[in-house]
């Protein structure tokens, strides 16, 4: 199998109880209860969305460069990449 890697931005936000999540090129989003966490299931959501985008040819939005995200981000929010290994 051939193997691809995905890399796309994601804004970690901090809550009261946790970091949301969130892929705005693709509009899927995770939480977590730490950031160590919130990270780990980024991680692992971006793998699950792109072995389905794969498996079933489907279209998906190409990634918007991180500082176009990092330079309006809140101060409780962080901008950065992910990256994903899915066979296909």
């Amino acid at each position: 199998m051939k193997k691809y890697q995905f890399l796309y931005p994601a804004i970690f936000v901090k809550e009261e109880d946790g970091f949301q999540v969130f892929f705005p090129d693709l509009g899927i989003y995770t939480k977590g209860d730490n950031m160590s966490e919130a990270y780990l299931y980024a991680k692992e959501i971006l793998k699950v969305y792109f072995s389905y985008a794969l498996k079933y040819e489907t279209e998906y939005n190409d990634p918007t460069r991180l500082e176009i995200f990092a330079e309006k981000c809140r101060p409780n929010e962080t901008a950065m990449y992910i990256d994903a290994v899915v066979e296909g």
